[in-house]
């Protein structure tokens, strides 16, 4: 696979089980104000969407997932509103999808259509 061929996803959440569950009630009782249209698209309730997980092991590229707190401490010197979505260019993250663009996108199948655009 291309090295250049990488895709890295990051949350605008928080990891760890108390951030986790935090979120799920986040989801229920207030969507509306929920700060992450990435999670919010790609995840139900309790668990990644399969439609999303399938759509990932087949795309060309080569993914990885960051929460929030993680992708501040792997990229300290970037500063960027989240969700976003970067292409990894020799290891450094480049801004391909903004929380503007994930935010307009009001189906899993739009956010799909986003991703592949920024990975052939």
């Amino acid at each position: 696979m291309n090295s250049e061929n990488r895709l890295l996803f990051v949350y605008n959440a928080d990891s760890g089980l108390f951030n986790t569950m935090a979120d799920i009630g986040h989801k229920i009782f207030s969507p509306e104000t929920y700060s992450c249209a990435l999670c919010a698209l790609t995840h139900g309730y309790f668990s990644e969407r399969r439609e999303w997980r399938e759509f990932i092991e087949n795309l060309e590229c080569d993914c990885r997932f960051l929460h929030r707190d993680e992708f501040v401490q792997a990229y300290p010197d970037l500063e960027t509103d989240l969700p976003a979505v970067f292409r990894l260019v020799n290891d450094n993250p480049v801004l391909c999808a903004t929380p503007g663009a994930i935010r307009k996108c009001k189906s899993l199948e739009a956010l799909k259509l986003l991703i592949a655009e920024h990975c052939q």
